[in-house]
């Protein structure tokens, strides 16, 4: 079995409103920093990929203070992502093979609800995980990602229980109005079993080997329960 895991990174840097405006987004910090550093410390190593092997933003936001329990928090989040030199030179989406890889982790931000939820590579990549056994780790916005699996009206994640950013997240962080579409409907239309928990507090689901998050809060814990599975 592979030793590296593979990150599937937004490539997006806005994110379109329903009024056609564009608003500044990318990965979230918090969500790609924390796994990554459950992973590497664990032994095992990451790569990168981005739709067309663009070099993905860091979502501003994400390096607020506020986000991040303060100032030094949020400074030592920042000196972490410009540590990471495989962010920089991601491999394209269109060239991985899954065989490479012990597990796949989808990181969220808004940017995956512009670029990855549409996009086919993603799509065949989320499918061929999920079939192959292989833990599969989605977080926050990135289940957005899925809609991209659905094809003739059905998904293969139908029937899953999951869950991501909910529409109550999204309204206390003031964009649910601003939204073209909410992810929490969207997935709950796609047919999976949506759960959500208390906002801001982690909550990790578990179904099969599908591991998904619900918000920032769960990137950490999420990663552990899939470092757990590949131990086993």
């Amino acid at each position: 079995m592979s030793n590296k895991i593979l990150f599937v990174v937004t490539g997006a840097r806005n994110w379109t409103l329903s009024d056609g405006s564009k608003h500044p987004t990318g990965y979230w910090a918090e969500e790609l920093v924390a796994p990554y550093k459950t992973f590497t410390e664990a032994g095992y190593e990451v790569e990168f990929t981005t739709p067309g092997g663009v070099t993905p933003v860091v979502d501003q936001a994400s390096l607020a203070p506020d986000v991040n329990g303060g100032q030094e928090q949020a400074d030592a989040i920042a000196a972490e992502l410009e540590g990471i030199a495989g962010l920089k030179a991601p491999r394209k989406l269109e060239d991985v093979a899954l065989a490479d890889y012990a597990s796949v982790f989808y990181p969220g931000g808004h940017g995956p609800m512009e670029d990855l939820a549409v996009n086919a590579d993603s799509a065949r990549l989320l499918v061929e995980t999920l079939q192959s056994g292989r833990p599969l780790g989605i977080v926050c916005h990135a289940p957005a990602a899925l809609l991209a699996t659905e094809s003739d009206g059905a998904s293969p994640f139908a029937g899953y229980r999951l869950t991501g950013f909910s529409n109550a997240e999204e309204r206390q962080a003031g964009l649910a109005d601003k939204a073209k579409w909410l992810l929490e409907d969207r997935l709950v239309k796609l047919g999976t079993k949506f759960e959500s928990g208390e906002p801001w507090q982690p909550k990790t689901v578990v179904d099969r080997n599908l591991y998904t998050g619900q918000n920032p809060a769960s990137s950490a814990p999420l990663s552990r329960l899939i470092v757990e599975a590949l131990a086993k």
